[in-house]
């Protein structure tokens, strides 16, 4: 990596090591909910579970990596806004403070999308703006008083309609053609304002919102390159598995809302949740971290075949929590796919980090190597 490249890499990590940590707050934070001991470093901890996972992680991520590629300076403000007020509402200040920092956040974040379209307007970009959009509507709605569980639908849709969006970037290889970016372009808005329209009349929006996110997912399966990807090695094959498998925790969650319907607890909710947010998200986020961290931080992570192990595990813990915990009612199956999860997030981390350092000691050895050839020329026999 060059000089300049160090100076544009170094003020990135001050908001991905945020993010880091949120998530790492935020696994905490689950586990507690399920009545794991751990130490609490704020007694707000447990109820902040989902604003640290989607506004300070996933939702830092995502808006920095908008930043990176506008390359503008007022679009920083989003990641950091994001961190600093999930940050701020974990402090005994009142709680409002963060949360109105999260919500400008959100704000500037829709604004990002807004710049992209300007410069090159694509339905991909719409729907990936109407994710913003509904992630503002649920971060406004929070400050206003609605409690995290009502707040489920809007901040799936949120990070659904992001992920969807640019899954449609890359579906462009296939050639899917205007008609199928109309008809995901109109699942999306539906899926949108169905999610919207959930604070009102969930009885009636949630299932709605079920038979939508089923629709998406089979035009996702329709039109995704991952079904041809799947059959090629390496890197390829690894993120198509990551894909199909999120796209089936994502049916199983538009089939909850579809059947549960309106929930705000039990092990339907349970489920439906952690479908979306552990088993499609995080998966797709596994998924792409070998596309999205060189962009962010200029570092190229090369393909390792262990990157499936944290995945599998994701997996397995995830049916372990849904099949032995909900719907079994084992309270150990719920934990242990709990503990499962947070142990093959943090281990993808690690894994991530291992394979960067494993792939530098390489290069490093590659561009020496010569040197020492040359070296043992000029050595007289």
């Amino acid at each position: 990596m060059d000089t300049s490249a160090r100076r544009r890499t170094w003020p990135r990590l001050l908001l991905v090591i945020p993010a880091a940590g949120l998530l790492v707050l935020g696994l905490v934070a689950g586990l507690l909910l399920m009545g794991v001991a751990l130490p609490i470093v704020s007694a707000r901890l447990p109820e902040l579970h989902s604003a640290l996972m989607v506004f300070g992680f996933v939702g830092t991520l995502i808006s920095l990596e908008r930043a990176v590629a506008l390359r503008a300076a007022w679009a920083y403000a989003a990641p950091a806004l994001l961190a600093a007020g999930t940050i701020l509402a974990l402090t005994p200040v009142p709680v409002i403070a963060g949360q109105a920092a999260i919500a400008v956040g959100m704000a500037v974040h829709a604004l990002q999308y807004r710049a992209i379209w300007a410069r090159q307007p694509m339905t991909a970009t719409a729907i990936q703006g109407l994710g913003a959009v509904t992630g503002l509507v649920a971060a406004v709605v929070w400050c206003a008083g609605v409690p995290a569980p009502r707040l489920v639908p809007l901040l799936a849709v949120f990070l659904i309609l992001t992920i969807t969006g640019e899954r449609l970037e890359l579906a462009r290889i296939a050639a899917p053609g205007i008609r199928a970016e109309r008809l995901l372009f109109a699942l999306s808005l539906a899926l949108s304002a169905v999610a919207i329209l959930s604070l009102t009349t969930p009885v009636v929006a949630v299932p709605v919102a079920g038979i939508l996110l089923l629709g998406v997912v089979a035009w996702l399966l329709r039109y995704d390159v991952a079904r041809a990807t799947v059959r090629m090695p390496g890197l390829p094959r690894y993120v198509a598995v990551c894909l199909l498998a999120g796209y089936a925790w994502l049916a199983v969650a538009g089939a909850g809302w579809l059947l549960g319907g309106a929930r705000t607890e039990g092990v339907i909710y349970d489920a439906t949740t952690h479908a979306v947010f552990l088993g499609f998200v995080i998966t797709m986020i596994m998924a792409h971290a070998p596309v999205i961290l060189p962009a962010v931080l200029g570092v190229r992570i090369p393909y390792h075949v262990a990157l499936y192990v944290p995945v599998a595990l994701l997996q397995l813990s995830l049916l372990v929590r849904v099949v032995v915990g909900d719907a079994w009612g084992l309270t150990l199956g719920l934990r242990a796919g709990g503990i499962g999860a947070a142990v093959a997030i943090l281990g993808f981390g690690v894994t991530v980090v291992v394979v960067l350092l494993r792939a530098g000691r390489a290069a490093r050895a590659a561009r020496t190597a010569p040197t020492r050839e040359r070296s043992r020329g000029r050595v007289p026999a």
